[in-house]
């Protein structure tokens, strides 16, 4: 998962009392400080902890929480390496909360823009932590704690994608930290987190996301607040749509990928995963359950008492937009404390997110210092949503989606796309175009699809939300895959997200440029330091803003495909992903309906099945943040 987009689409507030002083409790969020008995304290000045502890002289030690799973079947429990870097006044007496990060990457692909890995030194403790976090919050009297997912890095077992073992070790690091499970040194002695004060925050991209989402979904004690970037929620939805198809074998793949262990240790493991994601069908089964942290008969999310801070691209077609929704609606209606930052780009962190990065430490600072330190600074009061809109514009808003209403649009036979119905027929074969193809001139009538477009557009419309296709149709076949894509057709400057030269420092609409930034304090092996990006843009005539897809025999049950008779009629409806657009004036929404998407549904192939497609009884659905913007636009 942390690869470049192309390449991943084909494989791949109570406040706590520290023991350092009950004042703490009552800590302002002007000038203020926390100390032990022997001294040690920690500084707040305008709601934010200060750097006031050494990061050379800080505390860095390697060690291995015991796990209650075996993931490999070797007969032993697992036990999951752990790097932890601390204030060294925590050996005088000072706690400290953490914040943590559980990773496949760390020996490998590594993390960040940079792909930043650990380094050890010469006893094997840490001299490298990979990112910002150390650098930055150790002096500010946090502990940061970096697990190695089991199957990676220094941790035993197998890496399972997402499944009970991968989380149960994150869990158990967390357990340990207070006080509940056990850890050993190198020399087998065992440790204690006495420097603890129990209180966690998780962050990560990706992966790292995905276990943040995963572990505040066991209600562990102590994950005070989780800040997952990019990350999964359902890998069912990560590998499938509706039944359709992205991947085939990604959970093996991933698994060589990542784990530099001997093949055959974990064969067997990489066997039972392949047979659990059932590529032959695409169906819901077992194993994907075990990795949906919303949809279960149990869900896990009802579990969550952790906050979240969330971030995630709206053009991430890695891990898609609709995981962060999804989650983000199941938080909503828990009423669980929550903020979300939007960006434009691909599968990217908002770190380097050009021309944010230092309102997104700020952030996360704020965001850990008042769940963690249970500093009063404001910055629940803050809007809910910061949302990118353009290449170089922001805004924020109450929440996400905004406040919109569904204005249903009607395709014509003459390949308009209008208000009021109209009746006729279209038809298109299931062949697997690519969205170039798809979305290319829609006046021109093409085999494989429909085009419908309104006409250009009186003045700016909105959409925020999730598109919906609602389709009457007949195959003559027992099934088809379906692609519904919304299109603005008007020319403009855009992100150009989808654009990837590692040797070019282009990163999914991101270019690394040679100037850095420095957040924290530095040593010889662990810089501060990170290039700063710059936005890669193009002018295009149009851009796909919404897609969505699904394979026939799925639309009424993810597990038990129903094939259709032929020449039968059938209503499906499907929803697309979410997304958030403003369309300018003079710009055309175009609808375009198809098969087998060759850009996003890589490993399906295409039925060959013909579509017809009822369009006096079929319409697209979009969100729009004014009840009569669209309908007036288009007057």
């Amino acid at each position: 998962m942390r690869t470049s987009r192309r390449t991943a689409r084909w494989r791949g507030v109570v406040i706590a009392a520290l023991a350092m002083s009950t004042a703490l409790a009552a800590l302002p969020a002007g000038p203020a400080s926390a100390r032990t008995a022997a001294g040690p304290a920690t500084k707040v000045v305008d709601g934010r902890t200060q750097p006031v502890f050494s990061y050379t002289d800080a505390v860095r030690e390697h060690l291995m929480v015991q796990t209650p799973v075996d993931s490999d079947g070797d007969g032993h429990k697992d036990r999951v390496a752990v790097d932890i870097i601390r204030p060294k006044e925590t050996q005088r007496g000072l706690k400290v909360p953490v914040i943590m990060s559980s990773s496949p990457y760390n020996d490998t692909v590594g993390r960040g823009f940079e792909s930043e890995r650990k380094s050890y030194d010469a006893q094997g403790n840490p001299a490298k932590f990979p990112l910002f976090y150390d650098n930055y919050f150790v002096p500010r009297g946090y502990a940061v704690v970096d697990v190695d997912v089991t199957g990676t890095g220094r941790s035993d077992g197998c890496l399972t994608v997402g499944g009970a073992a991968d989380v149960a070790a994150a869990k158990a690091t967390i357990d340990w930290l207070g006080g509940r499970a056990t850890a050993y040194a190198a020399d087998g002695s065992e440790v204690k987190a006495s420097w603890s004060t129990g209180k966690v925050g998780m962050i990560g991209h990706s992966y790292e996301g995905m276990l943040a989402n995963a572990v505040a979904g066991t209600g562990v004690e102590g994950l005070e607040t989780i800040v997952p970037i990019s990350g999964v929620s359902s890998w069912y939805e990560f590998a499938r749509t509706n039944g359709a198809k992205h991947w085939n074998g990604f959970a093996s793949y991933l698994t060589t990928a990542l784990d530099t262990d001997p093949p055959q240790k974990c064969q067997a493991v990489r066997e039972r995963l392949q047979a659990g994601e059932d590529d032959a069908t695409g169906n819901y089964n077992a194993h994907w359950d075990e990795r949906d942290y919303i949809a279960r008969p149990a869900p896990e999310v009802d579990k969550v008492r952790a906050s979240v801070l969330a971030a995630h691209d709206l053009n991430d077609y890695n891990i898609r937009i609709n995981q962060l929704a999804n989650w983000w609606d199941a938080l909503a209606e828990r009423g669980v404390p929550r903020k979300l930052w939007l960006g434009r780009y691909g599968h990217t962190d908002p770190f380097d997110w050009p021309g944010r990065r230092a309102q997104w430490v700020d952030t996360v600072h704020r965001w850990f210092d008042h769940w963690l330190y249970g500093i009063q600074n404001g910055i629940m009061d803050e809007p809910r949503v910061d949302l990118q809109t353009g290449p170089d514009t922001w805004t924020t808003q109450a929440d996400w989606p905004a406040g919109t209403s569904s204005v249903p649009l009607r395709p014509g036979p003459d390949g308009s796309l209008a208000l009021s119905p109209a009746s006729g027929t279209g038809a298109f074969t299931d062949t697997k175009l690519s969205e170039a193809d798809l979305t290319a001139d829609p006046s021109a009538n093409r085999p494989g699809r429909l085009a419908f477009v309104t006409p250009p557009l009186r003045t700016g419309v909105r959409l925020s939300g999730t598109p919906a296709a609602d389709l009457r149709v007949t195959l003559d076949k027992p099934t088809s895959n379906l692609t519904a894509l919304l299109v603005d057709y008007g020319e403009d400057e855009r992100i150009d997200w989808n654009r990837n030269e590692p040797q070019n420092r282009i990163h999914d609409g991101l270019r690394g440029l040679d100037e850095e930034s420095c957040h924290g304090e530095s040593t010889a092996q662990d810089d501060a330091c990170y290039q700063q990006t710059a936005n890669v843009t193009a002018r295009k005539p149009s851009e796909v803003i919404a897609r969505g897809w699904m394979d026939a025999q799925n639309r009424h049950s993810l597990t038990t495909p129903e094939p259709l008779t032929p020449g039968r009629s059938y209503r499906i409806t499907w929803k697309t992903l979410p997304g958030d657009y403003e369309l300018k004036p003079g710009h055309r929404l175009g609808l375009v309906l198809g098969g087998t998407d060759a850009d996003f549904l890589y490993f399906e192939d295409a039925t060959g099945a013909k579509v017809t497609v009822d369009l006096g009884d079929s319409r697209v659905t979009v969100p729009v943040t004014a009840a009569d913007s669209l309908p007036n636009s288009l007057r």
